[in-house]
């Protein structure tokens, strides 16, 4: 019986040879251990939404883990981004308004390119990522607006994020 148990053992242990520990990065990436994100751009007439994104995805950012947040002078690569679009489309009115929003839900389109930072012109990675966010209207549209808007944010960023360290 003795003898039996190392044989049982050794498909146990075989069945783990292939695994690693940490994230998966894209090839193309593998090199890359710091990323300095600089603030992003608004192309949209949002006011300060350029802040609320820089904040969105190196929070994601540093939740995922995969890659340190550095200066640009430390950074192995360059995170630049542009809000390119926020939507707004309803999805409920009042009962007796329809032009009078009850529900919303906003889409945030973010534009990325991740650059390396001792080379500028070599680009790493690049893309576009959304994220959406539904909220009910209170008195104020413009308050309910901005108070959303964090969270559609958040979204675009875990999907910048998960395409950097995952390639999807």
């Amino acid at each position: 019986m003795t003898r039996l148990l190392p044989l049982l053992l050794i498909p146990l242990l075989s069945s783990c040879v292939g695994y690693q520990l940490g994230g998966v990065k894209p090839k193309s990436l593998a090199r890359v251990q710091h990323i300095a994100v600089p603030m992003f751009k608004n192309s949209t007439q949002h006011p300060r939404a350029e802040a609320v994104a820089t904040s969105a995805v190196t929070s994601q950012l540093l939740q995922d883990g995969t890659y340190r947040i550095a200066s640009a002078g430390n950074a192995d690569a360059i995170l630049e981004g542009t809000i390119h679009r926020i939507q707004y489309t309803q999805l409920r009115a009042t009962r007796l308004d329809t032009l009078r929003p009850e529900e919303l839900q906003n889409t945030v389109t973010l534009v990325w390119v991740l650059k390396d930072a001792r080379d500028p012109t070599k680009i790493l990675a690049s893309g576009s990522t959304t994220g959406s966010s539904r909220f009910f209207v209170d008195g104020n549209l413009q308050t309910s607006r901005n108070n959303a808007l964090p969270d559609a944010m958040e979204r675009a960023g875990e999907a910048l994020v998960s395409t950097l360290a995952n390639g999807f």
